[in-house]
């Protein structure tokens, strides 16, 4: 896991973007896409890649796995049906296609749409493969890193709203002990639990986070099994980065606050129910195929935030306080007018190191190559 870690710190420090989401499944069916916001890249020196302009577009979506009723998958899945409906293009997905599988897919959707987006991480080898031998097919590809003429990267600030989620539980804590399920240790998921801690301690500065890895995106049982394992350690608050419910619904079974990932989650618990970070992918997915429409579009890397629309927190559950509502707004709106970053400083790692100094903020770059955590979080980042 340390090789993995540096390689990806080596990675961040070239390139602007990494996320993740993957899964599980070989089982390819025609479905939807997401829910997000933000811009697209663009110039006026036109589509450098060939796509005919003012063409009426065929795009593909494709999901590593299932799209289910909330999660990433679901949200992404939002936004295809929402650019569908504002751009009149024609769009198709496709769920539970594997990594390994996905160079096959890409290869023969190629051959029939314009546009194709790539939802998860581990799909970056076959979309970069795919790119190079289909000059004008636009590829999307969510969380990666690879650029090429006609291949470009998106990802989004969920530790923006993470901070928020984070406040929320330190204010509704009793005992300042917070648990969080994290899926991989990657930067991705560590600025999240990071921005959770971050967003804890500045409310109740005694709060202390416990971490438990998973290793996967989506095993309900595995997910379970971890969440009592933080349960039983007495955490009154437990987050997850995991699209399930699962972890959710167990929080509800032990009468503990809980919270949930990518979707409004409420339904699952709706007593103990805190919030959780939330997903619009639409206003960025429609202005990057309008771009690609008129010619304008531009390969790049996308990193939206709140104040792009892309990243939000779910309303807070019905029993929470509404001093807690009040305080999680009043933040939201500094976040929203640029006048409080998440990962501004003094910032100290567990080490005691010091990763930001007063009146500095940590860059992207460094966001992006996240590989320790902060003061506050008892576990360690090896799973």
């Amino acid at each position: 896991m340390k090789k993995i870690l540096t390689l990806i710190v080596i990675v961040f420090s070239v390139f602007s973007v990494l996320t993740a989401c993957g899964g599980k499944g070989n089982n390819n069916s025609a479905a939807g896409a997401a829910s997000a916001s933000a811009g697209a890249e663009a110039s006026a020196t036109g589509s450098p890649s060939g796509t005919a302009v003012g063409k009426k577009l065929k795009v593909a979506f494709v999901y590593a796995t299932p799209i289910g009723e909330t999660g990433w998958n679901y949200e992404m899945d939002r936004g295809r049906l929402a650019l569908e409906k504002e751009l009149g293009v024609e769009t198709m997905a496709m769920d539970n296609v594997t990594e390994s599988d996905a160079g096959r897919v890409f290869e023969d959707l190629a051959q029939k749409y314009d546009v194709i987006f790539g939802t998860t991480f581990g799909y970056m080898d076959a979309m970069n493969a795919a790119a190079e031998k289909h000059p004008n097919v636009k590829f999307l590809h969510a969380t990666g890193y690879k650029t090429l003429p006609n291949l470009g990267v998106y990802a989004g600030r969920e530790y923006q709203s993470n901070y928020l989620v984070g406040m929320a539980a330190g204010m509704v804590s009793k005992n300042g002990k917070l648990g969080y399920v994290g899926t991989f240790p990657i930067p991705e998921v560590i600025s999240a639990i990071n921005a959770f801690a971050l967003g804890a301690q500045s409310v109740n500065p005694n709060a202390k986070v416990s971490v438990v890895w998973s290793n996967t995106w989506f095993d309900p049982t595995t997910e379970k099994q971890a969440a009592g394992s933080l349960l039983d350690t007495g955490v009154d608050v437990l987050a997850a980065y995991h699209d399930a419910p699962t972890i959710l619904q167990a929080s509800a079974e032990r009468g503990v606050w809980g919270s949930g990932k990518d979707s409004d989650m409420s339904k699952y618990a709706p007593d103990t129910y805190l919030t959780n970070f939330v997903w619009n992918w639409t206003p960025y997915f429609v202005e990057a195929v309008r771009a690609i429409q008129e010619g304008t579009w531009q390969a790049g890397s996308y990193y939206g935030g709140m104040k792009d629309g892309v990243t939000d927190i779910a309303p807070l559950g019905k029993n929470v306080p509404q001093d807690v509502k009040d305080a999680v707004e009043a933040k939201k709106q500094e976040i929203l007018a640029g006048t409080f970053d998440v990962f501004a400083g003094p910032i100290k790692d567990q080490a005691g190191t010091e990763r930001a100094a007063q009146g500095k903020a940590l860059t992207d770059e460094e966001i992006l190559a996240m590989n320790w955590f902060v003061q506050g979080i008892t576990s360690k980042i090896e799973s």
